[in-house]
């Protein structure tokens, strides 16, 4: 059935006795006209049909009859009579029914149409909700109790559309979000209060006139729900297009409060209600772009909740929790105490050379994908905790760890799927002759483990690694780890590791411009070969890091590697790819840091971003040395290998190539090093830029040609970029290298800030 304008004045006419003209009005699931009649008045005429249902109808009826007699009854549209005194007339028309009604025209502009929203708008807004959700105390209809998509209490249900948000890092948000609901808020909502809700004060639904909310219209999206999802929905479209999302939203909390007050377990859990709606909202959006929907309603607020969710999850929940709290007149979260007392706990009963960050310490209660909050309300991007390399609770990863450790966890001892899979997943991406794995719980129990395995196959015990390397804690690692044996409290050389020079182009004997810098640097591998060789030995391995961490965010010289392994092969030696700070991706133009090398070791041993900070590393290494290492003596290792290790492993592989992580570091990291290296020609203290992707140093110095290191320049900076809120550490045999290597997410807005943190903390400096 067609409603043309024309019937509807023939309808208003039968029906309520008022002449009038009619205008089609757009509308997001039902029918819209405005209607006029000769003096000027107007109404809004409304057509639904049984996909609504007569009794929701009723219940509008209802509410909107029911909120008539309350303080703000002027706020809303009443309903008009038709000639059988009925509020709905029911239309029959070829066996399908329809559902028509009038109501009062109500003044105003809408919200998103208001050029100024003052905090004295949006505490009117405050106010006006909560007498309104007051007078909705005593009311009541069933028909109210049901299922729907645009209900908060409901958002988990969001999590079967986020696959249509084609957008990696948009995905990937919303993800979190709902993840957060389903661990913050699910677990609180049966515990809250109820009530009958309008449930869509939104900025096309609120009216405004001399900066106050004169009305509120359409009740269609009514449900029984948590008391305080009210609250969350006027706050999240209040929030939208602000730059001050979360002033305005203490505002409305407060004056809402102040008529009809909220608990603090409500105001703790609205930063989640909050971000929970937005999700439902772009979630549907990218459900109805997948439809190939033209309805214009569909989308009309699906940018600025982007925004919203983009500025929402920089802000910390304890910053929120705390804004609401006060506001409300609770005793607040956040606090300027110190931490001496944490201190001394630490001090008493952990392990006293256990290292602190930062002369003021930091202490971090919750993090999101490249971001972590503390517990004092401030929002920190995350720019060297690799480990969580693709994310801070990545949404795909906590949920399969989730769903194994309730289902599974046990050793290798017995046969188990996601083992042979993960297996399978990663050796496919390795060089065809790198078949076989062995599973760790980190990346020094894999070195250890791989040196124990080239000894066995080689028969040698010498070892040929680099000069202020690093490969772990293991008193194996340890012992193969000048970084560590050569520092104050190290315990010195063992005869059996030899220290090739570090290759690096910045300070070495061989500089950027040498086209045969790699060579050279390799030739020191060879002469520690020749002087094994001169005492009747070879080498049993040389490994070293694909890209140096510790030796000062150092890429390897073109070639370098080709010819060390070449030296050492002929010598009957085994080589290691160390790829447990730079694998999987980070480097951006390949997924291991020896392809950059045009190299395939014998083995490469993973570790950190492998499962995402969970504990989880490997051993991969051709048939040769495996079968050479099954010599009888069982290996076991009870974690090693275990299904929950084994699923959480799956899903990072699956993110990682499912959002692209490898381009976006290529990308990102690109961007990045330009930014950073365009801050050399205005501070001559940052005199060397480097690296790959998202593994990047930036050198720091006094004089570019004394190359003085800048201490203790650079730790000042380090200190003033933490108070910006950006962490970052230093790194090399000079402690003046920055490190930055954070969580994949990192993006350009990321990269574009730190940037100019870092011109702006220089500045200060000099």
């Amino acid at each position: 059935m067609e409603f043309t304008e024309q019937f509807i004045e023939a309808f208003a006419l039968q029906q309520y006795g008022i002449a009038v003209k009619a205008k089609t009005l757009n509308g997001y699931d039902e029918l819209n006209f405005l209607l006029k009649d000769k003096e000027g008045k107007q109404y809004i005429l409304k057509v639904a049909t049984d996909e609504h249902g007569y009794h929701f109808l009723d219940a509008q009826v209802k509410i909107v009859n029911h909120l008539a007699a309350s303080e703000v009854g002027d706020r809303f549209q009443h309903y008009l009579l038709n000639t059988e005194g009925k509020e709905l007339t029911t239309l029959v028309i070829d066996d399908k029914n329809y559902y028509l009604r009038i109501l009062s025209f109500l003044e105003g502009i809408f919200w998103v149409d208001a050029h100024e929203r003052t905090d004295a708008l949006h505490a009117d807004l405050g106010n006006f909700l909560g007498k309104m959700d007051k007078a909705l105390q005593h009311f009541s209809h069933p028909a109210m109790h049901r299922r729907y998509i645009w209900d908060i209490s409901t958002a988990m249900d969001a999590n079967a559309k986020v696959a249509c948000i084609t957008n990696h890092e948009k995905r990937r948000m919303a993800g979190y979000f709902l993840l957060q609901f389903e661990t913050a808020v699910l677990p609180e909502l049966a515990f809250l209060r109820h009530a009958y809700a309008h449930n869509d004060a939104n900025d096309y639904n609120l009216l405004v006139k001399e900066n106050t909310v004169s009305g509120l219209i359409d009740f269609g999206d009514m449900v029984y729900t948590a008391l305080i999802n009210s609250v969350a929905v006027a706050c999240t479209y209040a929030m939208l297009n602000n730059e001050r999302p979360l002033d305005t939203a203490t505002v409305i909390v407060k004056n809402y409060h102040a008529v009809y007050p909220l608990t603090i377990q409500e105001l703790d859990l609205l930063y989640y209600l909050i971000a929970a709606r937005l999700c439902i909202s772009v979630t549907q959006s990218a459900y109805n772009a997948s439809l190939d929907s033209g309805n214009e309603h569909h989308f009309i607020t699906e940018q600025p909740a982007w925004d919203l969710l983009y500025q929402l999850i920089r802000i910390n929940p304890v910053k929120a929790q705390d804004s609401f709290r006060t506001a409300c007149g609770y005793e607040g979260l956040v606090n300027d105490k110190d931490y001496t007392g944490l201190l001394e706990e630490r001090k008493k009963h952990v392990g006293r050379n256990l290292s602190i960050g930062y002369k003021q310490p930091l202490k971090i209660i919750k993090a999101a994908l490249q971001y972590l909050y503390d517990d004092k309300g401030r929002t920190f991007v995350d720019c060297v905790n690799n480990p969580s390399h693709v994310g801070h609770c990545h949404h795909v990863v906590v949920k399969r760890m989730q769903k194994q450790i309730a289902t599974l966890n046990t050793n290798t001892r017995y046969l188990n799927d996601h083992m042979m899979e993960y297996a399978k997943r990663l050796t496919a991406t390795l060089p065809e002759s790198l078949s076989v794995c062995y599973f760790t719980n980190s990346g020094s129990e894999a070195n250890d483990l791989a040196i124990r395995m080239s000894r066995h196959f080689t028969r040698q015990k010498d070892i040929i690694v680099l000069d202020h390397a690093y490969h772990g804690t293991s008193t194996v690692a340890m012992e193969m780890s000048p970084y560590k044996f050569d520092s104050k409290g190290g315990f010195g050389q063992m005869p059996w590791i030899h220290k090739a020079i570090n290759p690096d182009m910045y300070r070495g004997p061989y500089k950027y411009g040498d086209a045969n810098a790699g060579e050279k640097y390799a030739a020191d591998v060879q002469r520690i070969i020749e002087s094994l060789k001169a005492e009747g030995k070879s080498p049993a391995v040389f490994i070293c890091e694909t890209l140096l961490g510790v030796g000062g965010q150092i890429p390897l010289p073109p070639g370098y590697l080709k010819q060390v392994y070449k030296y050492v092969k002929a010598a009957g030696g085994v080589c290691i790819a160390d790829e447990v700070q730079v694998g999987f991706g980070r480097v951006g133009e390949k997924f291991w840091g020896f392809e950059l090398q045009d190299v395939v070791p014998d083995i490469v041993v993973m570790g950190k971003p492998i499962g995402n900070g969970h504990p989880l590393a490997a051993v991969v290494v051709t048939n040769e040395i495996a079968d050479a290492f099954n010599n009888g003596m069982e290996y076991f290792n009870t974690f090693g290998g275990n299904p929950v290790s084994m699923a959480t492993g799956l899903a990072v592989l699956d993110v990682i190539q499912q959002e692209e992580m490898q381009q976006h570091a290529l990308e990102t990291g690109n961007h990045l090093m330009a930014g950073l290296k365009g801050l050399m020609d205005k501070h001559p203290i940052i005199s060397d830029v480097r690296g790959h992707g998202l593994f990047i140093g930036a050198e720091m110095v006094k004089d570019r040609i004394t190359l003085e290191p800048a201490i203790p320049e650079i730790d000042i900076v380090v200190e003033k970029m933490k108070d910006k809120g950006y962490l970052l550490s230093t790194d090399g045999p000079l402690h003046n290298v920055l490190k930055i290597k954070p969580p994949m997410p990192f993006n350009q807005q990321n990269a574009d800030e730190l940037v100019q943190y870092l011109d702006e903390c220089l500045g200060e400096l000099s």
